[in-house]
């Protein structure tokens, strides 16, 4: 487990931005529950969360259209959130950081670490933009 005053400001780059954070299996099942679209980001330590997949988050959400809800559950700290998290994104496997769409509670669209490292913020934003133009 990684210490609280490490992930801080990790959690702070989503939470700042409008993100729930997620602790529990309960609190994922609730949160997808609710009607509408959902962003589910799987936070994590790793340089790509810093350089890319946090900052894509950000970027894709001056979009026109956006996720009713967002959420963010943290791996590495929040161990029965992601568990949690992770079995809604079946059949992809674990990976972080990685973000997924529902809408109304199912899965339609996935962006695992592979399309993650490696890639710009740019390219992450508008791969989200354009799961959010067709599902929101």
């Amino acid at each position: 487990m990684y210490p609280a005053e490490l992930v801080k400001p990790m959690r702070e780059d989503l939470t700042n931005i409008g993100f729930a954070e997620l602790y529990t299996a309960d609190d994922v099942k609730e949160a997808l529950a609710k009607e509408g679209t959902t962003l589910v980001v799987v936070n994590s330590v790793c340089g790509c969360a810093a350089a890319n997949a946090r900052p894509g988050a950000r970027m894709s959400l001056q979009n026109s259209k956006s996720p009713d809800h967002l959420v963010t559950v943290f791996a590495g700290v929040d161990f029965e959130a992601v568990d949690a998290a992770r079995a809604e994104m079946m059949p992809f496997p674990p990976s972080s950081p990685s973000m997924a769409l529902f809408k109304n509670g199912e899965l339609v669209h996935m962006l695992e670490r592979h399309h993650i490292e490696g890639r710009m913020a740019d390219m992450i934003s508008e791969n989200l933009k354009g799961a959010y133009d067709e599902f929101c």
